[in-house]
């Protein structure tokens, strides 16, 4: 019986010690998350100053997303920090809603191309498609039903088109660069269209 409880013992103790060694589940995890996005939270803060039409609000909004708004007139979408400019200028809504909208494509787009570069580490890529769909979820609602419907399946193409690490390599599926681009493409002509 000695003998039993022993063995027992030291079973217990190698499963203890195995499991100990095993990776350890994080925490439930939110891509959203992952980084703070001025620009949402500025999008957010700039539409509510311009309903209550307190521009001198809407202007300071503008101002603190003064460095997005340089990246983006450099690198993405060229004259864009004039027309947040002149919209704020001519305290024109309109004018506003749609910088703000050519904005957001500029950073579907920026996150796109980056996932796209970065098919082979899937983590990236993964992040970068779900922080696209944040920037869409943002302001599809400005959108025609119709170019909405066709940039939000193209964004649920471009996820599947990253594939899946699988779990230990099991169920996984390796990334499909020419799906990728083709939802990136679908995407791109919906929300620019």
């Amino acid at each position: 019986m000695k003998m039993i409880r022993l063995f027992a013992a030291a079973i217990a103790l190698a499963l203890a010690a195995a499991t100990a060694a095993l990776p350890q589940p994080a925490a439930a995890y939110s891509y959203a998350a992952a980084g703070k996005e001025p620009m949402l939270d500025g999008r957010e803060a700039i539409l509510s100053a311009v309903q209550k039409g307190d521009w001198d609000s809407v202007g300071q909004s503008v101002t603190g997303l003064q460095g997005e708004i340089a990246y983006l007139d450099e690198n993405e979408a060229k004259g864009i920090k004039a027309e947040f400019d002149k919209a704020v200028t001519d305290k024109s809504a309109d004018q506003m809603s749609a910088a703000l909208n050519r904005a957001f494509v500029a950073e579907i787009e920026r996150r796109l191309n980056g996932a796209k570069d970065n098919l082979k580490d899937y983590q990236t890529a993964k992040v970068l498609v779900v922080k696209a769909k944040l920037f869409f979820d943002a302001f599809s609602g400005d959108l025609d039903p119709a170019k909405r419907k066709t940039a939000d399946a193209g964004l649920n193409q471009a996820l599947e088109a990253i594939g899946n690490p699988g779990i230990f390599g099991a169920g996984s599926k390796p990334a499909n660069p020419e799906a990728f681009q083709a939802a990136e493409d679908s995407i791109l002509t919906a929300l620019r269209g």
